[in-house]
């Protein structure tokens, strides 16, 4: 199939979301639609697939100019998508989930179970998934579920698939086996767009990349042509440092001690099992693994946000364990946390106002009973310039902002203060390479002042460039603490859920100073 994007643009209400956007993809190519959050790549994708209609602009299917009312339309044209959160039904099996809404049937009308089956042991064997046709989708691994949702694509006879951030919830090892599958696919003639905003990975699997920048087209390139910090000065507008600069760590006093901690959620499932952990001033641990293993609720227990059903956190010896989000704050803990707009902003409050959201009862805004107005001001003209806040006054509702400049005025918050224990949990997702970079330096700056960080991340490149030490969780446990120089694959054994003292031999891993890891 040859796709051609003309003049795409669409509107809500006065902003632009897509501005005149060309795009082609010809068949047998995967071509990568690279840029950050807010760029205009997942409302294209929408566009395409149906969910939406563009205001301007054509879409044209081998040569025919086409309109898609709905993704039923562009299905029966060829078009298939597997998005970032995947459209599967958690209780049936494979063959249920692969032929939902198009089920092939008996005389009586009844599901043909074995056609069902036969269709996506044929479809795996065509492409090299390996699924199991009566394998319940809930017991599945991410990798294998995204397999499915792929196979759903392809039993409607997809001719182009789009892939909407496929590697967000996967191990190093499951990324490389979704490579291979779209490289076969590719050689089977189906055309591929790969959304995305990691600069490795369009290296090593496009065709072809296009970079939107702010709902445009700034660039087109292959891979023989570009480099990754080309393409990062494509997405941000200027050029960008790539690499965290860090001298190696001098650790001192445990700082964070967590001892058997055990976290219930709400239904009553155990989501953090005893779990040790030590984080020393002066040093940062990064705590990896696909998300949905236990780390929010890690991350939560420590801050005072979720209760500890049993064991401790003790932060430079004090018992903190069920303290309440203020006596952690008094104890000198900050936090960054996960969903900056829903836990860490008040969108209709002033980015002054969100700057003492843990201070305002403290000098100096504090005085005799009322809250110094001039002095928060002051205060927050000065954040506004030490944490590169991009801002006309610090009286603007901090919704109006960029992602990126609303976690600039988190992290602003949560350093603004005495620190001897930054957590920081997925402390860039969404954010601009250029943001990316700030947040980092910054966080190390803080572990140079001596401070003890815990950073979660599902991102492992952040992992590796900012961890001193690199604890993984599977499953609510941590399967190992190791070195930052240990290889992609260790680390991803131990995030699929092998221990340890279990990996096999290898000569990766030996400590060593690193001054420069790649961030991308």
């Amino acid at each position: 199939m040859r796709l051609e994007l003309a003049g795409i643009t669409k509107r809500f209400g006065s902003l632009v979301a897509n501005d005149g956007v060309d795009l082609v993809v010809e068949p047998g190519e995967i071509h990568c639609l690279l840029g950050e959050n807010g760029a205009g790549k997942t409302t294209l994708m929408n566009v395409l697939f149906g969910l939406l209609r563009h205001d301007a602009g054509e879409i044209r299917v081998d040569g025919e100019t086409v309109e898609f009312a709905d993704p039923g339309d562009a299905v029966r044209r060829g078009i298939g998508m597997v998005h970032q959160h995947f459209m599967l039904v958690p209780v049936f099996t494979v063959a249920e989930n692969v032929v939902l809404g198009f089920e092939p049937t008996r005389r009586a009308g009844f599901l043909d179970r074995r056609r069902a089956r036969a269709d996506v042991a044929r479809l795996s064997a065509e492409f090299g998934l390996e699924v199991e046709p009566d394998a319940v989708v809930e017991s599945l691994p991410v990798g294998i579920q995204q397999r499915v949702e792929i196979l759903k694509a392809l039993q409607r006879d997809a001719q182009l698939l789009i892939l909407d951030e496929p590697t967000a919830v996967l191990t190093p090892q499951e990324i490389q086996a979704l490579f291979g599958i779209m490289r076969s696919l590719a050689a089977a003639g189906r055309s591929i767009l790969f959304i995305t905003h990691k600069l490795k990975e369009v290296m090593a699997v496009a065709d072809r990349i296009t970079v939107m920048r702010l709902g445009r087209v700034v660039g087109t390139a292959r891979p023989e042509e570009t480099n990754e910090a080309d393409l990062a000065a494509m997405m941000v507008g200027r050029s960008v440092e790539l690499v965290v600069r860090k001298a190696p760590a001098r650790p001192g006093r445990d700082v964070l001690e967590l001892s058997g901690l055990t976290v219930v959620d709400e239904r009553g499932v155990t989501v953090v099992d005893h779990v040790d952990l030590r984080v020393r001033a002066g040093e940062i641990v990064a705590l990896a693994g696909v998300q949905g293993n236990g780390q929010t609720e890690l991350a939560e227990a420590i801050t005072g946000l979720r209760p500890v059903t049993s064991g401790s956190v003790r932060v430079d010896g004090l018992d903190l364990t069920n303290a309440t989000p203020r006596q952690v704050i008094r104890a000198g803990v900050a936090h960054v946390p996960e969903d900056r707009q829903g836990d860490g902003l008040v969108s209709g409050m002033t980015i002054a106002e969100n700057l003492i959201l843990d201070v305002y009862d403290q000098r100096p805004y504090a005085r005799l009973g009322s809250l110094d107005l001039g002095e928060v001001r002051r205060q927050a003209e000065r954040k506004l310039v030490d944490f590169d806040i991009r801002a006309a006054s610090p009286t603007v509702p901090v919704g109006t902002l960029s992602g990126g400049n609303q976690q600039k005025v988190v992290v602003a918050r949560e350093l603004s203060r005495p620190v001897k224990l930054l957590v920081a949990s997925q402390p860039t997702r969404g954010l601009d390479v250029g943001s990316i970079e700030y947040v980092h330096r910054r966080i190390v700056e803080e572990r140079d002042a001596g401070a003890a960080v815990l950073i979660v991340s599902s991102e492992l490149d952040e992992v590796l460039a900012l961890g001193d030490r690199i604890a993984v969780m599977f499953r609510g446990r941590i399967t190992g603490v190791v070195a930052p120089g240990t290889g992609r694959e260790r680390i991803g054994l131990l995030m699929a859920g092998m221990e340890e003292a279990d990996l096999p031999p290898s000569a990766e891993g030996e400590d060593g100073a690193v001054t420069a890891l790649d961030l991308t």
